[in-house]
Formats: C-alpha cells, sequence, structure tokens
C-alpha cells in the first residue's frame, strides 16, 4: 500500500515514570534507518511490532535526542563547501 507524504507520520512516546520510549512510524525512510539501529544494537533498539505499512519500536528515553541547531560562521560554512569541492574534483580525477 503507497502512502502519501502526508500519512508517512513517525509518533514517538514516552512519560517521566517509565525509562523506555515508543516509536512508531509509517515512513520507510525511518523504518530503514531503525531498523539498521536494531541489527546493530539490538541491546538498546528493539522492533516490537510490524504490520505491512507500519513498525513500532522501543528504545531507552536516553536514545531520543533533542538538539540546537547548528551555525557555522562564513569561515566555517566557506571551509566546508571548500572541502565539499576538493572531495568532488578528486572524485572526478579518478573515474578517468
Amino acid at each position: 500500500m503507497k502512502l502519501s507524504r502526508y500519512e508517512r507520520e513517525t509518533i514517538i512516546n514516552f512519560n517521566a515514570e517509565e525509562p523506555t520510549a515508543t516509536l512508531y512510524t509509517r515512513d520507510p525512510t525511518v523504518m530503514r534507518k531503525l531498523d539498521q539501529l536494531v541489527i546493530s544494537f539490538p541491546e538498546v533498539y528493539k522492533c516490537i511490532g510490524v504490520t505491512d505499512i507500519d513498525k513500532t519500536y522501543e528504545m531507552p528515553k536516553s536514545a531520543v535526542n533533542y538538539r540546537k541547531p547548528r551555525r557555522l560562521s562564513a569561515e566555517q560554512r566557506q571551509a566546508a563547501s571548500e572541502r565539499a569541492n576538493n572531495l568532488h574534483n578528486k572524485g572526478d580525477k579518478s573515474v578517468s
């Protein structure tokens, strides 16, 4: 079943009492990322439910992360741009 972008939701649920968080998703991208985490870290991430359109995962609340936005200075942005260009140019030369 093909879902619209609007229907590809992800819901994270946890409370102050319990040590675990539950993540429900219909987004295939999120599923692929979490499936890789389940394989790499089975002691932390667990897939606890699967249907044909969604999956439910369980993990410690500490695995749920909040980050502040990254702010780059003009110099940092320029340096990152130059690194990316160098990598891109290096890749073009190896193909020839």
